[in-house]
């Protein structure tokens, strides 16, 4: 059973033989003797992918949760206690982990030793199944997916500059005045093409393209630009929240911001809560009050 589902979920038998260390006849043999025990055809196989048959899909729904359910009762019997205990793969954008995640991760490390973290930092979409990804943070709007979310917070984008640069080149009053200013763009797509700017005008939501002499696609590189007197940015307010108080930047347009995005923990429904997903999922919620607005204000 637990090979079958490993097969199903990486969506190909060599794929599961590397994640179980069996030799690929080892798991295609496995597969044979499953379907000549139950007495039906699990799977439809062809030379690029499997296909579940009927029979298939409703004996992988049963397994799933079948295995998760062992999975709880032989935790439980290994440590009564329910300690909290191995390793977790976790991937996040770099703004939340080096803002919110890694500062506090020696409190963390303190209360759970015996958690393994392998943090991942990137706003690339990532496969939990098939990269064998325990949970990760996102933010936005999510599509609709298996995964089960848990809602963390949310955070405003703010439009900024340095004090240097709103000297020399005035402050924008209203967005039509952002066609006097030079921005510094972030790019998310490997073109370099600039991320429009989106404003929220007489309650409608208004995207901008920004004329700009600098473009990155690293956030800190965003914010030290911006410090330096480089042009406008747009950042999220817990990025920028210190250098604010300390006077290295000046929201702007602050009337015109659009409406609060919203931030998520996100992990697979096949994967039963363990000891340590759970008490990393509670972890990151309650740092993340600190520095987030609440859920309800997404």
């Amino acid at each position: 059973m637990e090979v079958f589902v490993h097969v199903v979920d990486r969506n190909g038998f060599q794929k599961a033989a590397h994640a179980l260390s069996l030799p690929r006849s080892s798991v295609t043999m496995t597969i044979q003797r499953l379907e000549q025990h139950l007495g039906v055809q699990l799977i439809n196989r062809t030379t690029r992918q499997i296909k579940l048959t009927p029979d298939g899909e409703a004996y992988y729904e049963q397994s799933r949760q079948i295995l998760s359910m062992v999975d709880t009762v032989e935790n439980g019997l290994r440590d009564g206690r329910g300690r909290a205990s191995g390793r977790l793969r976790v991937n996040m954008p770099a703004s939340i982990g080096r803002s919110i995640i890694l500062p506090a991760l020696p409190g963390f490390r303190e209360r759970y030793p015996e958690v393994d973290l392998v943090i991942g930092m990137s706003d690339r979409l990532v496969d939990l199944v098939q990269e064998g990804i325990d949970c990760v943070i996102r933010t936005g709007t999510l599509p609709d997916s298996s995964l089960i979310a848990r809602r963390i917070g949310s955070f405003r984008w703010v439009v900024c500059a340095a004090p240097s640069y709103l000297a020399a080149r005035g402050e924008p009053q209203e967005l039509a005045d952002l066609q006097d200013h030079l921005a510094i763009g972030y790019s998310s797509s490997r073109n370099g093409r600039p991320d429009g700017w989106t404003f929220n005008e007489g309650g409608a939501s208004t995207t901008m393209t920004m004329r700009t002499g600098l473009v990155v696609d690293e956030t800190f590189a965003l914010r030290d630009l911006a410090t330096a007197g480089f042009g406008l940015a747009r950042l999220s307010d817990f990025i920028i929240a210190d250098t604010v108080k300390r006077g290295g930047l000046r929201e702007v347009l602050g009337s015109y911001s659009p409406e609060p995005v919203p931030v998520s923990v996100l992990y697979p429904s096949s994967r039963h809560l363990s000891p340590a997903l759970r008490v990393f999922v509670d972890w990151v919620q309650s740092i993340a009050g600190a520095r987030l607005a609440p859920p309800s204000a997404a």
